[in-house]
């Protein structure tokens, strides 16, 4: 063998050697734990994330995100017919001192029915107190000491009135509040508001109107709401800062099955929920059999999404109920229907409907950039002749808009123009975790996935619980991970009142609530560990173990909104029973970069992975966080059992790029 053949051979098992040094000395603190993360930090392995990538109501409308506090406050929810049913108005007095039925005498066009009470007692028969009618509300009022409720009603009667208004407990016992109505002339339809400062507090209350004069009195429209409501929008502050606290991106509405409903009579009509709160027809929810008043209406929801710095989502029906097609000949009224949408929102406030707008008190257009014609529609054999004449015509008109399509797009490129297409996935455990990789293959090129619903549903979540909350944060880390191929997912639904009939509620759901309280389910304290991603650059990042493939992570850089500082987030789930020997290395972040002392470790988990929060152990699943700790050793963490833990480090460079060391080498530091 000649000299230059040896001396090559020589450096051949040189290079060996080096490379043979180092996998074993990679590998090795592989060889000592379950599982080892490598996050590569350094420039041109990032990925930009969405801004809007998180975001997304059962008997939460009025009574529970919106504040209002009158349940069948137009008497329409028995149907237009009379005599109705009146529920959940009751009578003060018996049928021998006070005579109740419904009439058509109302003065709103769209909404006819009102209230007429006979009473045939006097000062000296009637009982004390006087006879008339109650309103519980939304299964009792929350009444606060020292808290001030606006009282607005409709009346109307031939004689003069006294009528006592009035904020008692629930059986009427207790007096919250109390003022007179007192007027000669109502023989016309007057409006009448009053305030009630309430020198107690009950949680099951109830409205009372009472009079002791004998005659007939008509009342309609009779609305009861906080003072205090968020910036005076009406929305509830409790539930408002809920959903706040999930940074959500987005908010799509007014839902799915309620856009749609079983009959197109129920379905979701933005027209009959704009202007003044008095003419609004209100509508059955027939899919979840409730009356809706749509004081949460179109302009309400916008509201919604601008106060949470959220882009709104507008979902109108493509020509389907549950039961019932508009077949594509006669669809142009509503093609019709959904451009004024558009026009309302987006509109000049000299434009037909954007006056409107402007008129409600929103002169400047609001931030529409998204619609989804329909609601799981795509199987009809209709929908796509509808959908091609609504993409065409809101193109022509708003060519910047976002047009999302019913139809799956994720295994088979789509047939038809869309800028993204609805996804929605309700599963068991089992399967929601297997789906974290089911956009691995989906093609990078076409529309972007909308994943506007997705949660473990069934069994295997019960009311909300922790393994549910697992088995979806396995799916969000895939969906993070997936970023270039998904632009929008959000949990579904959102609120529950706890008070709601089990056949009339869709379970679970991210937030429960009853007149005063409310909590998360392990799903709404899972999505916050989400909160930051909307944004954020994400970070190539490989996990290597030699236990089970329950394992998942993803890391993120961004920068926190509160102290305007940079953080590197590092979330990772361990989906087993048994804990994990984690180690966490990272390559090209120089050490010196990262500040411990305020840096900090949370985690979600619990002894059983069948717990459950409710309204007297709300925190009994929920993030613990604490501060990390630095030793000498690497980052080495013992990750719990059935647990999601996130690693936030606080990163001392004010861009991603300035962190690549010169010679971007791997660095393991402590936590």
């Amino acid at each position: 063998m000649g000299s230059s053949n040896v001396a090559h051979f020589q450096a051949l098992i040189l290079g060996l050697l080096i490379g043979l040094c180092s996998f074993i000395e990679c590998t090795s603190t592989l060889w000592d734990t379950n599982a080892l993360l490598l996050v590569n930090a350094s420039q041109g392995s990032t990925k930009k994330m969405p801004k809007n990538l998180f975001g997304e109501i059962n008997n939460a409308g009025a009574g529970g995100l919106w504040a209002e506090l009158v349940r069948n406050r137009g008497f329409e929810a028995g149907g237009l017919h009379t005599p109705s049913l009146i529920e959940p108005w009751a009578v003060i007095g018996d049928y021998s001192l006070v005579r109740v039925v419904t009439d058509f005498s109302s003065c709103f066009k769209r909404n006819p029915v009102a209230l007429r009470m006979e009473v045939l007692c006097d000062r000296n028969a009637c009982p004390a107190g006087g006879v008339g009618v109650y309103n519980p509300g939304y299964w009792g009022m929350n009444i606060e000491k020292g808290k001030t409720y606006k009282l607005v009603l409709h009346i109307r009667s031939l004689n003069s009135i006294n009528v006592t208004v009035s904020l008692t407990n629930s059986t009427g016992g207790q007096t919250l509040a109390t003022t007179n109505i007192i007027a000669t002339n109502v023989s016309n339809w007057q409006k009448v508001e009053v305030s009630l400062k309430a020198k107690a507090t009950n949680h099951n209350s109830r409205l009372e109107l009472k009079t002791n004069r004998k005659g007939i009195i008509w009342f309609d429209q009779v609305s009861l709401m906080p003072v205090d409501t968020y910036k005076g929008h009406g929305f509830r502050k409790d539930l408002f800062k809920m959903v706040a606290d999930l940074k959500p991106g987005f908010i799509r509405f007014p839902g799915g099955s309620f856009a749609e409903g079983k009959s197109l009579v129920n379905s979701y009509w933005w027209k009959d929920t704009v202007g003044p709160w008095e003419e609004r027809p209100g509508h059955m929810n027939d899919v979840w059999a409730y009356w809706t008043d749509d004081g949460l209406g179109y302009f309400e929801f916008l509201q919604l999404a601008e106060d949470l710095d959220a882009s709104p989502i507008w979902v109108f029906n493509s020509g389907f109920s549950q039961e019932q097609t508009v077949n594509p000949s006669n669809i142009k009224p509503l093609v019709q229907d959904a451009l004024d949408g558009i026009e309302f929102a987006r509109g000049d406030p000299n434009s037909t409907w954007g006056s409107l707008r402007a008129d409600m008190g929103h002169t400047e257009p609001f931030n529409l950039n998204h619609v989804a014609i329909g609601n799981q529609d795509c199987w009809r054999g209709d929908y796509r002749a509808n959908y091609l004449k609504f993409y065409a015509a809101i193109k022509q008109a708003y060519p910047d808009i976002k047009v999302i399509s019913n139809c799956d797009g994720s295994n088979t490129q789509l047939d038809h123009p869309a800028e993204l297409y609805d996804y929605h996935l309700y599963s068991n455990a089992k399967t929601m975790f297997s789906m974290a990789h089911k956009f691995d293959r989906t093609s990078r090129i076409g529309p972007k996935a909308f994943i506007s619903e997705y949660a473990v549903t069934w069994d295997d979540a019960h009311l909300g619980n922790l393994l549910a909350a697992l088995a979806e944060a396995g799916f969000l880390i895939g969906i993070e991970k997936n970023c270039d191929v998904v632009d929008m997912a959000s949990n579904a639904p959102l609120f529950l009142n706890a008070n709601t009939p089990g056949n009339k509620g869709f379970r679970p759901d991210a937030i429960v609530f009853d007149s005063y309280q409310t909590y998360g389910t392990p799903s709404y304290w899972m999505q916050q560990f989400f909160s930051m991603s909307n944004g954020a650059t994400l970070l190539d990042s490989t996990l290597q173990t030699n236990s089970s493939n329950s394992l998942m992570a993803s890391a993120i850089w961004f920068q926190n909104p509160v102290d305007k500082k940079n953080y590197l987030r590092v979330k990772v789930l361990n989906y087993e029973t048994d804990k994990v020997n984690l180690k966490i290395t990272f390559e090209g972040l120089d050490h010196g970069l990262i500040d411990y002392s305020k840096s900090s470790k949370t985690v979600l988990s619990s002894t059983n992975v069948k717990d459950e929060n409710s309204f007297q152990n709300p925190a009994k699943v929920s993030p613990v966080k604490s501060l990390l700790k630095k030793r000498k050793n690497g980052i080495s963490v013992m990750l719990a059992p059935n647990s999601l833990t996130s690693f936030d480090l606080l990163v001392l460079s004010q861009d991603i790029a300035q962190i690549k060391t010169q010679n971007d080498i791997f660095y393991a530091s402590s936590i």
